[in-house]
């Protein structure tokens, strides 16, 4: 079985509910998501982010328009070090989705974390949260906010894990 190599970019940064959330775009051809269904996504965010700790506030968000659905994960950066994740699709019914328009987002509820594409963007944030927020003195989360995935191929192996000396 092949899949067609999706295309991952950066749609913005915005501020929701007081913490900067990095948001990715990620279709299979490069086409831009329908601004309604952004729409939809972009009003979930807020709902699904983790509750406040001492870390500080930052997430960052998949939207990922693939060939069943559309998906929206919400990656927030809780307890310092760990990633907190809540997930929703819309024409998946198989996920939760009420019927198969991705437009209808709902709840994922079966425990997943995102499709082989989709984590494509948190090895990249994963790496620049280590970078940026973890092995420096002070913690810098403007250069943590600016280190954002170029735009390209999403997802695939052998990507080296963006820290220094390490493949």
């Amino acid at each position: 079985m092949s899949y067609p190599t999706p295309i991952a970019w950066h749609a913005g940064t915005d501020v929701i509910d007081g913490r900067p959330v990095k948001r990715y775009h990620v279709t299979r051809d490069a086409t831009p998501i329908r601004p309604d269904w952004e729409e939809k996504a972009n009003a979930l965010i807020g709902g699904m982010l983790a509750p406040p700790d001492t870390t500080p506030p930052a997430a960052f968000t998949v939207l990922f328009r693939s060939g069943a659905g559309l998906h929206l994960n919400v990656y927030s950066w809780y307890w310092d070090n760990v990633i907190y994740g809540r997930f929703a699709t819309g024409g998946v019914p198989f996920l939760g989705s009420p019927d198969e328009d991705p437009g209808n987002l709902a709840p994922v509820e079966p425990p997943v974390l995102g499709c082989v594409y989709e984590l494509g963007v948190l090895v990249h944030e994963r790496s620049a949260w280590i970078r940026h927020m973890l092995m420096k003195e002070k913690p810098d989360m403007e250069a943590y906010l600016a280190d954002v995935l170029p735009t390209g191929p999403a997802g695939l192996p052998d990507v080296p894990s963006g820290l220094p000396g390490v493949l």
